[in-house]
This record gives C-alpha cells, structure tokens and sequence, in this order.
C-alpha cells in the first residue's frame, strides 16, 4: 500500500503524487463517502491510499484520509448531485471580469456562500483591467466596495499586462490555491505569467457571444517553483448549490447573519416577517440590493436564474 496526493483527476483515472513519482490509478469498485452526493467521490487535493498493480503498474485506490475542507457545486445537469472542485485548499482564488466575459454578481455570490459554508477563504481577484471602459471601471469599484465592506479581500490585475501581479504571487506562495472563475476570465494566462515553466493552455474569447471558451478541461494540481501549490479548473459556466438547509442560507452571507439577533424572529427568512433587522438595513443602504438579489435566488434555488444571468 501507498500513501499518495491526487493531482489530477479525469473523471475515471487519477493522478496521483508519491514519494517515488506518480502513478495513474483508479477507485475500486463503487467508492461513496458517507454523507456527500457527489459525481465525483475523489477530488485534485484528495490524501488516498492505492495499491499497485503489478500487471501494469497503474494502482487502485482503495482509501481516502479524512478532508479538512472541500468546495462543492451543484453538478451540470442540475441533478441533485455535487461535484467537488478540489479539497484539503487553503484558499480559494475567484477570477472575475467585468468584460469578455462579465461575472455576474449572482455567480460571486453563489461561489462565496458555498465557499464559505465549506471554510475555504476566498479572495475576489479582477482580471483585465487593461480592457475596461470607464463605466466598467466604475461598476468594478462599486462591487469592490460591496464586497470589502463584508470583509472578502479584492485585488485588481491585468495578466496580460502583468499589472499587481506581484501581490498575487506573495498570497499563492507555500499555500495550496484554488483558482477558479467562468470561462474566459484569464486562469490559465494567470497562471502561466506567475509560473511560466507551467506552460498551460490558452484560448481566445469567442468574439460572437463574448463568452469563455474552455481551455482547461480537467481539475489539475500544479506545483509552483516559488513553493506552493496551484489547482487549475475549467471554466465554470454557472454554479448551482447542494445540500444547504434554507434557514441557514443567511448564515453565509455575514451582513446578514450579523444582523439575526436584531430580527423579531430568531428563524427570519429575511423576506415576509414583520421586525426584520435585514430588510431595515437594505432599506437604510447598509446591505446590497444585489446581495439581497443573490440571497433570495439562492433561497429559491433558481437554478435557471443563475444561469440566465451570467453573461448579462
């Protein structure tokens, strides 16, 4: 038996890293997790334990060590299964763009509440400051602000350009980083610029419909030379949420949960009930429209708004 780190993951076959190289393996038999519905039972970041086997050498994984976290998304044919990004990060890196693709506020939301059910720190990260009208430069820093004021770390870059670049690389440094975002937002660029060795895939923007089109296609651990560890994922095109208990939905957004105590309610929803600290904060301009916006999509789970409003 041998212990290994998996470092790619294909659907079927995995990579996984050890002290005497890497070995292609695979699950043995039907492989579940107690408790987690998932397309995917092992995930890039994983501690398992494989045996080899000696026809081929590949392995077979027959063990998985316990998670310290794990970031999840509603599986893309909506059904109500998860599929994990990655586990055991220490943080997670959310690329976003005002253009070229636009992120909708509804996709950040969606990423943070479950990123932070799940106690991965996040860091919002906007690309392509190089590409941005005036007016786009104005709606960034209103989002910024948004965003600050519940206490998520915004940084601005352009990959391109190499622009704030050097802040990024002092946060990935002797961490294990998820990066992520839709499809087109510049993670593969990024990536290549703070570690040219790497050498990753890139792919233009789709000038018809100004969306990403995929370059990465699997979920990959890369190690980075200034120490440290970088998972590259595809694009992500919408990000549905599993497994959330609707009256502790607010609980992940902390203006709102902040605020509970202050509710007549100590199970307010936040949408009907007379006394309602959130409502009376919204109304007052202490919360975000667009937060609140986010809340109640999510509380619905309205699958299709998400996705209807990503590109918007």
């Amino acid at each position: 038996m041998k212990t290994g780190l998996v470092i790619k993951s294909t659907g079927s076959w995995y990579k996984v890293k050890h002290n005497f190289g890497i070995t292609n393996c695979k699950i043995k038999g039907k492989f579940r997790i107690e408790g987690i519905r998932s397309t995917n039972p092992i995930a890039v970041g994983d501690v398992v334990t494989f045996e080899i086997q000696r026809e081929d050498d590949t392995g077979i994984i027959t063990e998985i060590a316990a998670r310290k976290n794990y970031i999840i998304r509603k599986s893309t044919n909506l059904s109500r299964k998860g599929h994990i990004l990655a586990a055991n990060i220490d943080q997670a890196i959310l690329l976003v763009s005002m253009s070229k693709p636009r992120t909708s506020a509804i996709f950040i939301d969606r990423f943070l509440t479950s990123a932070s059910a799940y106690r991965i720190p996040t860091r919002i990260v906007f690309n392509k400051l190089d590409i941005y009208s005036d007016k786009e430069m104005e709606q960034m820093q209103q989002l910024i602000a948004t965003y600050k004021k519940i206490d998520y770390p915004c940084h601005q870059i352009s990959a391109i350009e190499q622009t704030n670049l050097d802040e990024i690389k002092s946060l990935l440094q002797n961490k294990i980083s998820l990066i992520t975002g839709n499809s087109g937002v510049g993670k593969s660029t990024l990536i290549n610029v703070i570690d040219p060795d790497l050498e990753l895939k890139t792919n233009a923007i789709s000038d018809y419909h100004l969306k990403g089109k995929h370059t990465t296609t699997f979920y990959e651990m890369f190690e980075l030379a200034m120490g440290g560890y970088i998972i590259d994922s595809p694009g992500i095109k919408g990000f549905g949420l599993v497994d959330f208990e609707k009256e502790k939905i607010s609980h992940y957004f902390p203006e709102m949960f902040e605020r509970l105590s202050q509710c007549r309610f100590h199970n307010c929803t936040h949408t009907h009930e007379p006394g309602c600290a959130v409502k009376q904060a919204i109304e007052e301009g202490e919360i975000s429209q667009s937060r609140y916006n986010s809340y109640l999509s999510i509380l619905a789970d309205d699958d299709e708004k998400y996705r209807e409003d990503i590109y918007r």
